[in-house]
């Protein structure tokens, strides 16, 4: 067994999942780079290892679950276990100002593939080797778009950000968050939700008003939790998001 910690982050080769990577391997974590695209992949891992990262590119397409199968295969044999997860991997496909009567069932469906239905295919396929980690933290990357609790309140920041497929894919993952928290309450396992808050990627046209580096601090700081840290939780950098 490898008693270096191992990390497996999708959609690793850019963004928030790029930056999250590095802020853990800068903590001698083995991070391995999730991503569809081989290229690029390989080019993520190949800068983080100039920057010291010990960082291994690992094909994984969160539509795909022959990719996700054959990866925790891989992890398997070369590893023996998984200690963190961080589901990164999501799509916006949709308008940030579009309506709900306005959206099509495809861009619906399309979008829960990804942010909902592939989390949870990933998940399964990792969760054997998780299990056989100490303590093994799985992070959902959520959305403060995704809480109801805002959502509904008139005087939140972004009220009129009302994309029905993105925003509600995001809710069904922090669902999954709470029930899959729930299951796993007895092992040495936490599952959170993060939210990174309104930060520039590709998936906003960098026109967030956080930097990546700000944005993929909760999610490291909840996928390097304590055993006493918390689970099935929901969380910014300054805290508790409301559901």
């Amino acid at each position: 067994m490898n008693e270096q910690k191992v990390a497996l982050i999708t959609g690793a080769n850019k963004g928030l999942g790029y930056e999250t990577a590095r802020q853990l391997g800068k903590q001698n974590i083995k991070v391995l780079i999730g991503a569809r695209d081989e290229t690029r992949g390989r080019e993520a891992a190949e800068k983080l290892l100039a920057e010291g990262c010990d960082a291994e590119f690992i094909l994984l397409d969160v539509g795909d679950e022959k990719t996700h199968e054959a990866a925790a295969k891989y992890v398997a044999e070369n590893y023996g276990k998984l200690d963190i997860l961080v589901n990164n991997a999501g799509i916006v496909l949709e308008s940030l100002s579009g309506t709900p009567s306005d959206v099509s069932l495809e861009t619906l469906r399309k979008t829960f593939d990804t942010n909902f239905f592939g989390v949870i295919a990933v998940t399964k396929a990792f969760l054997p080797l998780i299990k056989k980690s100490e303590g093994g933290r799985i992070v959902n990357v959520s959305s403060g778009l995704g809480s109801l609790a805002q959502n509904s309140d008139a005087n939140c920041d972004y009220a009129a950000v009302k994309p029905l497929a993105y925003n509600s894919s995001k809710t069904a993952l922090n669902a999954f968050t709470v029930i899959l928290a729930h299951e796993l309450k007895e092992a040495n396992i936490k599952v959170n939700s993060a939210d990174p808050g309104y930060t520039a990627t590709d998936l906003n046209g960098n026109q967030g008003t956080k930097t990546v580096e700000q944005g993929a601090s909760v999610i490291t700081d909840l996928a390097t939790l304590p055993n006493d840290g918390a689970t099935g939780g929901y969380f910014d950098d300054e805290g508790v998001v409301p559901w």
